[in-house]
């Protein structure tokens, strides 16, 4: 048993976490109308099932998994919509018939961030090290996984991307300098 409690704790909520986004993208793929967001969602979920067991079976191991953490690749490009556009002002839906894939693809990109910040938490405090690096490794694929959605929505105009003024941009940009010298003034206590 080479686990910390807080670590039990932890990994206790990451696999609970990825069992309830794998739970709700199977409520929600039925109301998708996209063949695009199904593509997504359906990959996803392949991914996240295999992610689930791998950190699964080192968690009750405490050995190296059976199959390693693998990358995530999405198919999209990267390109994003700068700007607003005027939209409906959101609310809260009255009735389930008005889910639609603005909703479905925002709840699963909140998944995807709830899920990342809960890894990230997991792995900072895991004592088993192969936990830990499992956690780690598999960061990267939730970052991806939200990035894929926010680039599907921004294209379908769900997710707007703003900007300042130019002037403004350049000002923010422009505010820092690098670092230079050595640390030769700092204390030696």
């Amino acid at each position: 048993m080479n686990h910390g409690a807080h670590e039990v704790l932890d990994v206790h909520e990451v696999l609970s976490g990825a069992v309830g986004t794998m739970n709700e993208y199977m409520m929600l793929r039925s109301h998708v109308k996209d063949q695009e967001l199904r593509d997504i969602l359906d990959r996803q979920y392949q991914f996240m099932q295999q992610e689930y067991n791998t950190t699964l079976d080192c968690f009750q191991s405490g050995q190296d998994p059976a199959v390693p953490t693998q990358s995530y690749k999405m198919k999209q490009d990267n390109d994003f919509i700068y700007g607003l556009t005027p939209t409906q002002p959101k609310k809260p839906m009255q009735s389930t018939s008005e889910i639609n894939d603005a909703f479905i693809s925002g709840a699963m990109l909140g998944s995807m961030k709830s899920t990342a910040s809960m890894k990230t938490m997991a792995a900072l405090e895991s004592t088993n090290p192969v936990v830990r690096r499992v956690l780690a490794d598999s960061i990267p694929n939730c970052i991806e996984m939200a990035y894929e959605l926010s680039i599907y929505q921004n294209k379908h105009h769900y997710y707007q991307v703003p900007q300042f003024p130019q002037q403004d941009m350049q000002q923010m940009m422009q505010s820092y300098a690098p670092a230079t010298g050595a640390p030769g003034n700092m204390s030696t206590h």
